[in-house]
C-alpha cells in the first residue's frame, strides 16, 4: 500500500431520503430520529460508519488490508488473538527508564530472548514477543539452578525491576498488536477502534477519519404507516391475520454531514491515499449497495471535499501547512450553502433545493490555501 495521506481534509456529504427511514432510534419505537427543539431530521455517525464498512466489506470480500473488524456476526476478540499470534515471533526494542539501566548493567546473564543494548542514545531492552510468560520460565529456572549449585552467580532481575519489565513489555506488546490490526483491518486504520479488553489486548487507537451527526437542511415530519398481513402466525390463531406493523418514514429530507480527515493521526495509522479514495467511493456508492425496504428512498447528493494545499513558498512550509491545515474548518464549511427554493411548500425531491455557485467557493477556499473539489 501507498504512504500515508500528507494533507488534512474536511468534506461535506449531502444525502437523502424519500419515503423511507434513514436511522431510526431504538427508544422512540424506531421512529426516525430528531431534533425535537428544531424539528431537524438526525442521522448517528455511527450509522454512516456502518455503511461505509458494509461497502467495503462487499467491494473487497473481506479480505486484507480491508477487512472490517466491527462487523455483524464476528467477534472481537477473534481478531485481537489473531494480532497477538501473528506478533509473536517478531522482536521489540524496549527503552529502558534510567533507574533501571545499572541494574541491567550489572546482569552476567539474561533469561533466553532478553538482550540488553547500549549502543543507542538510550539503553533498550530487546525481547521476544514469544512471551513475557516464557522469559519469567527463564527467570525461574535460574533461581532453581542457583540453589543446587553455589557455584551458579548470576545476577537475577530484582521483583520491581521484573514488575516494571513487565509493564513496559505488556504495553509494547500491544502496540505492536495495535500497529498489526491497522494493517489487516480499514475500519481500525479509518475510524479508529477501542480494543483494550478481554485478555489479548490491542489498546486504543483514534483514527483519522471522523463525523458528525447528519442533520436535515429543513425540519421533516416523521410518519407512521400501518401495514396489514393476510397470512395468519399460527394455526392456533388463525385470527391474528389481520393485525401487522408499522412503518415509520420520512416523506422527504435532505441531510447535511461534515466530515474530518487528520493527516497527524493518518500517519500514525498508516490511513492511505489508496483508503482515502476508498472512503470517497463508499460515500457516493454505500446507499445503493445497502438496500432495505425502509432505505430504498436513499440517494448520495453532493459531496465537496476541501484539501490543505498551503500557501507558503517554501516547500517545507508548505508542507507542514497542508498537514496541518490552512484554515479553520468551519469557515470553509460555512462557504456552502444549501436552502429551499420555495419555503411555502414542503421539499419533495433534491431539485427543491439551490446551492451557491462553486466556482465562488473554489475561489474562496484557494485563496486560503484550500482547494475545493466537487467529487458529486
Amino acid at each position: 500500500m501507498s504512504g500515508a495521506i500528507k494533507n488534512r481534509y474536511e468534506f461535506i456529504f449531502l444525502f437523502d431520503v424519500k419515503n423511507g427511514n434513514p436511522n431510526g432510534d431504538p427508544d422512540a419505537g424506531n421512529a426516525p430520529r430528531q431534533d425535537y427543539e428544531t424539528g431537524k431530521g438526525l442521522v448517528t455517525d455511527v450509522c454512516l460508519k456502518r455503511k461505509i464498512r458494509n461497502y467495503v466489506d462487499i467491494t473487497k470480500n473481506n479480505q486484507a488490508p480491508y477487512e472490517i473488524h466491527v462487523r455483524e456476526g464476528a467477534f472481537l476478540s477473534e481478531h485481537h488473538k489473531r494480532a497477538h499470534l501473528a506478533i509473536e515471533n517478531e522482536t521489540i526494542q524496549l527503552a529502558v527508564p534510567m533507574d533501571l539501566v545499572d541494574e541491567f548493567k550489572a546482569y552476567e546473564s539474561y533469561p533466553d530472548g532478553i538482550t540488553f543494548s547500549d549502543q543507542n542514545a538510550r539503553p533498550c531492552l530487546i525481547l521476544s514477543l514469544a512471551g513475557l510468560e516464557e522469559t519469567e520460565k527463564q527467570v525461574k529456572d535460574l533461581k532453581e539452578k542457583k540453589k543446587k549449585e553455589d557455584t551458579e552467580n548470576k545476577k537475577l532481575i530484582s521483583p520491581a525491576a521484573k514488575a516494571k519489565l513487565r509493564e513496559l513489555f505488556i504495553d509494547s506488546k500491544e502496540k505492536k498488536a495495535a500497529q498489526w490490526m491497522c494493517k489487516n483491518f480499514f475500519d481500525v486504520r479509518t475510524f479508529g477502534a477501542v480494543m483494550s479488553t478481554g485478555d489479548m489486548r490491542c489498546g486504543q487507537i483514534r483514527g483519522p477519519v471522523q463525523f458528525g451527526f447528519a442533520e436535515s437542511v429543513d425540519s421533516i415530519i416523521g410518519k407512521e404507516i400501518p401495514m396489514s398481513r393476510t397470512a395468519a402466525v399460527s394455526v392456533d390463531d388463525p385470527d391474528q391475520k389481520g393485525l401487522g406493523a408499522r412503518k415509520s418514514i420520512v416523506p422527504y429530507g435532505l441531510y447535511r454531514v461534515h466530515g474530518y480527515i487528520s493527516a497527524h493521526l493518518a500517519s500514525q495509522t498508516n490511513f492511505t491515499e489508496d483508503d482515502l479514495a476508498m472512503l470517497w467511493s463508499a460515500l457516493l456508492n454505500m446507499f445503493d449497495q445497502d438496500p432495505a425496504a425502509a432505505r430504498t428512498g436513499m440517494h448520495a447528493q453532493k459531496l465537496i471535499v476541501f484539501k490543505h494545499i498551503g500557501l507558503e513558498i517554501e516547500e517545507k512550509q508548505k508542507e507542514n501547512q497542508a498537514k496541518l491545515g490552512c484554515a479553520p474548518a468551519q469557515k470553509l464549511f460555512e462557504m456552502v450553502n444549501v436552502e429551499l427554493i420555495n419555503k411555502d411548500k414542503p421539499p419533495r425531491s433534491f431539485d427543491d433545493y439551490k446551492m451557491n455557485d462553486f466556482s465562488d467557493i473554489k475561489s474562496k477556499a484557494l485563496a486560503l490555501g484550500v482547494e475545493a473539489i466537487e467529487m458529486l
